[in-house]
């Protein structure tokens, strides 16, 4: 079966790391090329494609102003990914939950051998 295209797949598009990075920097803030390219450390064109991709998925939403294009997060795009994700995090919270059980375990019995 053939992989569906980046630019239609929230999922494909997040896939690769720089993209997941570009969202990483926006997180809730609307930011310019040159603002995402300083706080990155790479090129302008390298912004662009990634940002391009993000945007063409929907995961990313652009608003001009003035002569600047500003980008943000399109969170509610993303709600896939986290209805996905979801299940693992309540499997690491109930690991982190067993894990806080037993170093306590081992605090008491630190103290009761002293």
């Amino acid at each position: 079966m053939a992989r569906t295209p980046t630019t239609y797949d929230p999922f494909n598009a997040v896939a690769e790391p720089k993209r997941r990075k570009v969202l990483e920097v926006l997180g809730v803030r609307e930011l310019s090329v040159n603002e995402i390219v300083r706080k990155l450390g790479w090129t302008q064109p390298m912004v662009s494609k990634h940002l391009g991709v993000l945007k063409q998925v929907g995961l990313v939403s652009e608003r001009r102003a003035g002569r600047q294009r500003l980008y943000r997060v399109n969170a509610e795009r993303l709600r896939p990914i986290y209805d996905w994700v979801a299940p693992f995090e309540r499997y690491w919270s109930e690991s982190y939950e067993r894990l806080d059980e037993v170093l306590e375990t081992l605090k008491s019995k630190e103290k009761r051998d002293g």
